[in-house]
């Protein structure tokens, strides 16, 4: 995103700081950076930092766990009405445009996940918690657009995001349109094709 978050200032709480430096310098520097390194762009001791956390990982858990919401609220759309389609192609114009920003470093999700390398590590578990809601999403709206089997598609959709975001960082550059094409092609295949759901296409042949 990057992340929803800032430099921590002095009118912030001790925790607070801590958690805002944490998200800026883990999602920027990676999550090997140092207890002293989060310390003093925090502006806090490490005293104070040991006293709210037993731990630098229990840190980068509830960093990632406090950004979550704002991430999630810039990806999805608002409740609307509109048609299935849309609102999931909506999620993928976001990371087009997240893509383009010259601090962009990935889904912050999977960039930790990928770092540890430990799918039962506290921030893990967070990751995994937060990535399941985007696939959810995905199969609610998949649902509603009478996809044939909803699940698989909602895990296709998570994966076209999770690849195209790594691809961006490797490369450097924006994706230029192709994270939405790949979605576009996805759903096309699954009879969400803008042209009414799939659902009431399947009733008007049936009548």
């Amino acid at each position: 995103m990057t992340q929803a978050t800032s430099t921590a200032t002095a009118g912030s709480s001790t925790r607070d700081r801590l958690l805002d430096a944490a998200a800026e310098l883990f999602y920027r520097e990676g999550v090997g950076v140092g207890v002293e390194a989060l310390c003093r762009v925090a502006g806090v001791s490490k005293r104070s930092m040991y006293q709210l956390f037993d731990s630098k990982d229990a840190v980068l858990a509830a960093s990632l766990e406090r950004g979550a919401p704002a991430y999630q609220a810039f990806l999805l759309p608002p409740d609307d009405d509109r048609p299935p389609r849309e609102r999931i192609l909506h999620v993928f114009e976001r990371l087009e445009e997240l893509a383009d920003r010259p601090d962009f470093h990935g889904c912050p999700f999977v960039a930790v996940t990928a770092e540890l390398k430990a799918p039962d590590h506290p921030a893990s578990l967070v990751a995994r918690r937060c990535k399941d809601a985007l696939t959810a999403f995905f199969r609610r709206e998949a649902e509603r657009g009478g996809a044939p089997d909803p699940e698989i598609l909602a895990r296709q959709l998570t994966v076209a995001f999770d690849g195209s975001g790594v691809r961006a960082v490797m490369q450097g550059r924006g994706l230029d349109g192709l994270a939405l094409a790949t979605a576009a092609t996805l759903l096309d295949s699954a009879g969400l094709n803008g042209r009414g759901d799939a659902s009431q296409r399947e009733s008007e042949t049936s009548g």
